[in-house]
């Protein structure tokens, strides 16, 4: 699994492809595809980190 920074660096990546306008149809497919997984990831690793940060903060 990637680490919430190389997700986040591989969407911009893959932002700027789309940007280009110069893929395919079956590699924007692709690109959306495999940006869509890591903003899971990413949603997910927040969603983690804050309850672990409440979780530090909650009294005993």
């Amino acid at each position: 699994m990637k680490t919430y920074k190389e997700s986040v660096e591989r969407l911009e990546l893959i932002l700027s492809q789309l940007e280009e306008g110069k893929k395919s149809v079956d590699e924007l497919s692709e690109l959306v595809k495999e940006a869509s997984e890591l903003v899971k990831t990413c949603k997910e690793k927040l969603r983690t980190t804050e309850e672990d940060i409440q979780k530090a903060f909650q009294e005993p």
